[in-house]
């Protein structure tokens, strides 16, 4: 019997995102997350065309640096920062409606607790928590919130457990 999926799938191991300022990022995530740094690499760039054919980008663009970075037990974060030719990289944020766009979740155990501070180290909260009453997200509340380079993240908590779990769809 053949199986469904990408054969040895065991989960995300990373998530990568590219930021502006790479020191101001790990600085961020290190200091008002609580997040680690557990290594960095770089850098990568060259005179041929290896950016091009491995991460469809042109081929002179260089990344100094990468950060790779940890966050109590879920999937590590990839963070670049690149270097390109003039005109050769949109720098806006995408919105949560564009193609590519993205954010990251982190759980808390208090999501009042944790706003409290976001809005006390000058971070934007976008409104209040919503809290959800029914259905696979019932007993969930979530709150997105902006990184100082405008980048979304989310906070999330459902302390007395996730409903999905126990959910069953028609």
């Amino acid at each position: 019997m053949k199986t469904k999926g990408l054969p040895g799938n065991k989960g995300i191991e990373h998530f990568g995102f590219t930021v502006p300022n790479l020191k101001e990022a790990v600085d961020f995530f290190e200091n008002i997350i609580g997040a680690k740094v557990v290594y960095k690499i770089g850098p990568f760039g060259a005179d041929d065309d290896w950016m091009e054919k491995h991460l469809g980008v042109h081929p002179r663009t260089k990344i100094p640096e990468v950060a790779i970075v940890e966050c109590g037990n879920g999937s590590n974060m990839e963070i670049f920062e690149f270097e390109t030719p003039e005109g050769e990289q949109n720098q806006k944020m995408p919105k949560n409606c564009d193609w590519g766009g993205r954010h990251l979740a982190f759980y808390v155990e208090d999501i009042d607790v944790a706003v409290r501070y976001l809005k006390d180290q000058g971070l934007e909260v976008q409104g209040e928590p919503t809290i959800m009453t029914e259905g696979p997200s019932a007993g969930e509340s979530w709150v997105y919130f902006l990184s100082p380079w405008g980048m979304q993240l989310e906070l999330v908590s459902y302390p007395n457990g996730n409903a999905y779990n126990n959910y069953k769809m028609d």
